[in-house]
Parts: C-alpha cells; sequence; structure tokens
C-alpha cells in the first residue's frame, strides 16, 4: 500500500494539493488528527475494498491533537509499516496574503491574540521539525493551480519507490532564490542574451537564443560539468533514500540562460530515462 502523509503551513495548498492526488487515484481523508493515522493505516491495509494509494491530511487545525504526530511516526515505523510525507511550504507574506483575500481565519489565530503574521510565523517553527523530516517539500509560493497539479502528478503518479523524482527550475535572481531548491546552479556567468537586441524579447524556449547560449565556448564548459555532476549525484540521493531533488538554475531575470539550462538537463535527465519536471518560474516576468 501507498500512504502518503500530506501537511504544511495553513494556506499553502495543501485542499488542492489534496484534490490532484484525488485526480491521479489516492483515496484522501482531509484534517485527521496524527493520533489516527497508525488506526486509519491498519484498517486501509486490512480493507479489500478500499484503494491502495492513500493520502491522509493532517496539519495545525488540529490545535493540542497535533502534537502526537512524531509519536504516530514512531507507530508506523515500529509496526514496520511504509509511508512518505509531503509538506507544502510557502513564504510569509504569501500565505499572509492568502489569507487577507479569502478573509479565512488562521487555526492559529487565536492563540497570537488575532496577529495573522505571528500566527504564520507560530505556525512556521511548530512545523520546522516536520519539514525538515518530509520526503518531499513544494514550494507554492510561486507556483499556479495547474503548476501544482502538474508537480503532484510527476511525483505519484507512477508507483515506484525506488526511483527519485527530479523537478528542475529555471528562475531570476532579481526575483529571489526558489525556497524549495536543492541545488542552485547560478549561469549569470555566461554570455547574457538580453544584450542582443533581436533576441532580449525572446526567451531561452526559443530556438535563436536557446542556440545562442548552448553554442557559447563557455556554456560547452558548462554543460560538461554539469551533466556530469548531476549524473554522479542522482545515484548516491537514491542511496540515501532521497525521493525528490529539486534544481534550479539561476540568471539575472529567469528569460534566457537559466530557462535554456534548465530545459537542457530536464531533456537530459529524460533521455535517460528518470521521472522528471521542468518550470520556468520568471519566464513571463518583467
Amino acid at each position: 500500500m501507498e500512504f502518503v502523509i500530506l501537511t504544511g503551513l495553513s494556506g499553502a495548498g495543501k485542499t488542492r494539493a489534496m484534490h490532484a492526488m484525488e485526480d491521479i487515484g489516492f483515496y484522501c481523508v482531509d484534517n485527521l488528527p496524527p493520533a489516527l493515522i497508525p488506526v486509519f493505516y491498519d484498517l486501509c491495509d486490512k480493507s479489500e475494498g478500499i484503494q491502495r494509494r492513500i493520502a491522509v491530511v493532517t496539519d495545525t487545525r488540529g490545535g493540542e491533537l497535533f502534537k502526537s504526530f512524531f509519536s504516530a511516526l514512531e507507530t508506523l515505523k515500529a509496526q514496520d509499516k511504509p509511508y512518505k510525507i509531503l509538506f507544502l511550504d510557502s513564504a510569509d507574506s504569501i500565505l499572509v496574503n492568502r489569507f487577507q483575500e479569502t478573509r479565512r481565519k488562521h487555526p492559529l489565530a487565536e492563540a497570537m491574540q488575532g496577529s495573522l503574521e505571528q500566527a504564520v510565523r507560530l505556525e512556521r517553527e511548530m512545523l520546522r521539525p516536520v519539514k525538515e523530516i518530509s520526503d518531499y517539500v513544494i514550494d507554492t509560493s510561486n507556483i499556479p493551480v495547474a503548476s501544482l497539479k502538474s508537480r503532484i502528478s510527476d511525483l505519484f503518479l507512477q508507483n515506484d519507490n525506488d526511483a527519485i523524482a527530479v523537478h528542475c527550475i529555471s528562475f531570476g535572481f532579481k526575483h529571489g532564490l526558489p525556497l524549495e531548491a536543492d541545488l542552485v546552479f547560478d549561469v549569470r556567468c555566461l554570455p547574457n542574451p538580453f544584450y542582443i537586441d533581436e533576441l532580449r524579447d525572446k526567451t531561452g524556449l526559443d530556438a535563436p537564443v536557446r542556440d545562442y547560449v548552448m553554442q557559447c565556448e563557455e556554456t560547452e564548459g558548462f554543460k560538461t560539468r554539469f551533466t556530469d555532476m548531476i549524473d554522479y549525484m542522482l545515484p548516491l540521493y537514491v542511496r540515501e533514500g532521497k525521493s525528490q531533488l529539486v534544481i534550479a538554475v539561476g540568471c539575472t531575470g529567469g528569460h534566457h540562460r537559466s530557462v535554456a539550462l534548465a530545459q537542457y538537463m530536464h531533456d537530459h535527465l529524460a533521455e535517460k530515462g528518470i521521472r522528471v519536471s521542468v518550470t520556468h518560474r520568471d519566464i513571463a516576468k518583467k
């Protein structure tokens, strides 16, 4: 049985993630107290009529009940019941804006005398140990609904517990680092198509820009080292039990060099049969 515990910060998109998991065949239960997770796991494991792909959502909405989270995990481990943890994160400012836009109440707002900002900070501290042990972490700060569904599908559509899912992200440093990145590569050292008039308004997905970036002598040396490093490291990550690797490639604005090289890495890994997806986070930003 494939059993996923979905958790994370309030407002980070757990409900949307749960719906995405339902769409790819998971039986999902929302707002399950952690103490009931081992009981529910056992029920699902013994039932012949229930689906064999299960996801449960648990978070701080349970109040004091959430404190049993780690003891519930210890129970699962003691009973030799495998599971994965998917953690959804987002920047504090984004979370505050989402709650203000929806006019919903944060589950920890009362504990912080109604202060939304303090409630978000408190919850982040409470969930920091959970995030550190999670198998998958998705930062939804800049991910549209459709892209989040795609990320969920990339992670869980295939039931291959031994494989690693790689996600490549291109970004612009002026828009900030991707919070979920495991590896960050700075390609601002490479020749910049922005300074060529006929290429400035195109992106790294357009052939003229891609060819300019990829055919530079400097890029040739970078590509060799880039692919050698990732090819060497992936089996080591798999051996250590890592389920997801996020590779971020950044240039100044996230339009040209980073896009071309993130797409190049995606295509390289896809040719090797590795589960891989790509997001060009800042390609449409000014």
